[in-house]
């Protein structure tokens, strides 16, 4: 079995999802002995082929034409079907990103392959991949095992795998350019200019520490007292999903599979339940610390820390504990 890693880039940067993706193929293709390739999709993309090459992996193939400089999913469609009818790898792996939801059942659908997405955890068993998605809002794990004729298509959950444990290679890669031909009437969907936060928006991506609210703040009256936290903690406030649709806190400040995906160094959940559509944006946190009344609730089943409390209580006094010691 080979592995065929498609990675996301725009403008020349990457998405932080394809070092995500890259890890997952590095882990699966370790664990079943088969060789690991990624694909770098654009235009002039030998610069980030190059950086690619630089990872672990067995070969790093480009699709290069000036039609894929901007994202469609008629041109990456047709390209990368090239690019599978020329290689032949039996597991193609994604990142699950909004571009990759938009074009990845399209692919597999048009080679009539099965597309496994948003999962969680790849474990071989013998010489067969297992994919494990969550079903029923996180609260049922199933096995998935695609049959038939590979290629197999699967997409990788936000945070599944984590971008720093991506292997760097002990040389280079080889890199190889395949020809595509694209012609402008086959591209019949273009894409719109990528959404841009206003100015002075937050990019809660780019913060190390992260102090989140739920539904437990139980009213915008309180949100100070988690604000006192953050500040402690020279962090930033962000919120589940309810919080940002009842207009407590602007919708830049939600994390969640409909907001911002997050992994902070230190992430605190004040009252958050757990629901897997917020659970998507922060798992890949280094460090996760929960404060919840609810001992049952499915945020601890992630949290590298626990406490089993009213938020009211314990969140001003660790504020507190946390001023004192940075005076010392």
């Amino acid at each position: 079995m080979s592995i065929l890693v498609v990675t996301q880039q725009q403008g020349g940067a990457w998405h932080k999802m394809s070092w995500e993706a890259l890890a997952a193929g590095q882990e699966l293709a370790r664990a079943l002995g088969k060789k690991l390739a990624a694909c770098v999709i654009g235009d002039e993309v030998g610069a980030l082929a190059q950086e690619m090459a630089a990872k672990n992996l067995d070969q790093v193939y480009t699709l290069e034409h000036e039609l894929l400089q901007s994202y469609s999913p008629d041109g990456y469609t047709l390209a990368l079907a090239h690019l599978l009818e020329q290689t032949k790898p039996d597991l193609v792996l994604f990142p699950h990103t909004y571009q990759v939801r938009d074009f990845g059942p399209k692919l597999a659908a048009s080679l009539e392959r099965p597309f496994v997405s948003d999962v969680i955890a790849i474990r071989a068993e013998e010489t067969e991949p297992v994919f494990v998605r969550q079903l029923f809002q996180g609260k049922i794990h199933a096995d998935v095992m695609p049959t038939g004729e590979p290629p197999f298509f699967a997409s990788l959950q936000a945070g599944a795998f984590r971008a720093d444990a991506v292997e760097a290679g002990a040389s280079a890669a080889a890199v190889q350019s395949i020809a595509v031909a694209l012609a402008p009437e086959q591209i019949r969907m273009l894409a719109q200019e990528p959404f841009q936060e206003s100015a002075g928006g937050v990019d809660l991506a780019a913060a190390s520490v992260i102090v989140s609210v739920g539904r437990g703040i139980k009213d915008p009256e309180n949100l100070p007292m988690a604000e006192a936290l953050a500040r402690s903690l020279g962090g930033e406030l962000g919120a589940s999903r309810p919080i940002c649709d009842s207009g407590w806190l602007p919708l830049n400040r939600q994390i969640g599979s409909s907001g911002q995906t997050v992994s902070p160094k230190l992430y605190v959940a004040l009252g958050i339940s757990g629901a897997i559509q917020h659970v998507v944006g922060m798992k890949g946190s280094r460090t996760i610390v929960a404060i919840n009344k609810d001992a049952g609730a499915p945020i601890f089943e992630i949290a590298d820390y626990g406490i089993v409390g009213d938020i009211f209580e314990v969140v001003p006094a660790l504020t507190e504990a946390i001023r004192e010691i940075s005076k010392r």
